[in-house]
């Protein structure tokens, strides 16, 4: 089956009690058995629950993975890779990566004895540099959040194996539409549920998807153990909203590429990223890993002050964080998603005060350009 087809039906079945095309929606902590060890499949909800299984199923299709382990949040499911790890294992990461993810490996599991450094894992050479005898797993995003830099998936499992060491990407911004990583070599790959997959900014959760058996056993262990799950209502959510990801994907990325063009143009932007503009140092790599080049658009206005009057200017996109709903979102990474990392670090990473993130929704592309152009308007008449 190709992809659409796979987003309506991988891990969907007529509900067999009732013909329900629909996933029933399993609200149940506990599961009847039929005497002591017999049952059908289910005991108890944090352990396995059929609605998740649904979920599950279905996204591990999508990512062509043999398996899918859902969380209550995106965070959950990196906190849940990272438990892999073991005291004094060596892990890289990307070094522009989102800032929960920098949150939690920094003033968490740096004080549970976990050795991390962060490179430019655009740079594959930097990448290699960086591993360690007791390097146990790269971390990588790509697109990156916000400077949406790309990272060379077949290189970067080339090194993995080499070093027999476990890679993992956040696919997120890309969503199994626009590239899958595992089938390029990389060991797993993770989402924030809560954006793209969902789509529609109604619940919160996170998945990682491998092949890798051992891998998979291991963070199905601790998805049963640590009770960091998904409930059946949120899986039910992100179970529907997977169904159209295909048509909205294609429409967040039109619009994109529409407004980053018209972006480019502005005078008061000092710097635009967006994979799909050839100006971009990555444009030919993402036009070779992925089928488009995504939602999400960053600029830089040069300032908190012009950035701040910019967004309070704006009606249509919403000042907000997270990212890929329906409706356009426009949010302040270094107050927001990477509010987390020291200012220093903000600026070598290139998202300064004035860097804006706007995920683009599928209103009409014209809509949000007129509401754009508005705001630039009023920053011309700010003395």
């Amino acid at each position: 089956m190709k992809f659409s087809t796979k987003a309506i039906h991988a891990g969907h079945e007529p509900d067999p009690s009732s013909g329900a095309i629909a996933t029933p929606i399993h609200m149940t902590s506990t599961f009847a058995q039929d005497e002591p060890g017999v049952h059908r499949g289910y005991t108890y909800s944090r352990v396995a629950n059929p609605t998740r299984d649904v979920l599950e199923k279905n996204l591990a299709s999508l990512e062509e993975g043999s398996t899918g382990i859902a969380f209550g949040s995106g965070v959950a499911a990196i906190d849940a890779l990272l438990r892999v790890l073991k005291p004094n294992d060596h892990i890289v990461l990307s070094r522009d990566i989102y800032g929960g993810t920098y949150r939690i490996v920094k003033m968490v599991w740096e004080d549970h004895g976990l050795d991390a450094n962060f490179v430019d894992a655009s740079d594959i050479a930097a990448l290699r540099a960086a591993i360690r005898p007791s390097t146990r797993m790269l971390f990588l995003e790509t697109p990156t959040n916000p400077t949406m830099r790309i990272t060379d998936l077949e290189a970067v499992a080339s090194v993995a194996r080499e070093r027999n060491i476990i890679s993992v990407v956040d696919s997120t911004f890309a969503t199994p539409y626009l590239q899958q990583p595992l089938r390029y070599g990389i060991t797993a790959v993770m989402h924030s549920l809560t954006k793209y997959l969902n789509g529609h900014s109604d619940m919160i959760g996170g998945i990682v998807i491998t092949s890798d058996q051992k891998l998979a056993d291991q963070l199905r262990f601790l998805q049963k153990s640590t009770g960091a799950i998904l409930s059946p209502f949120e899986a039910w959510l992100c179970e529907r909203g997977t169904k159209t990801l295909a048509l909205r994907m294609r429409q967040h990325c039109e619009n994109a590429m529409m407004i980053a063009e018209w972006l480019q143009a502005r005078p008061e932007i000092l710097h635009i990223h967006y994979p799909g503009l050839p100006s971009h140092p990555h444009h030919e790599l993402a036009g070779r890993q992925m089928r488009a080049f995504g939602g999400v658009v960053s600029f830089d206005l040069g300032s908190m002050a012009t950035a701040t009057t910019f967004l309070k200017r704006l009606c249509l996109c919403t000042l907000a964080e997270s990212l890929g709903g329906v409706e356009t979102l426009i949010s302040h990474p270094a107050t927001m998603s990477h509010a987390s990392l020291p200012r220093e670090q903000r600026d070598l990473l290139g998202i300064p005060d004035g860097l804006l993130r706007l995920s683009v929704g599928i209103e009409d592309a014209e809509d949000i350009i007129a509401d754009l152009d508005q705001a630039f308007t009023g920053l011309r008449t700010v003395p």
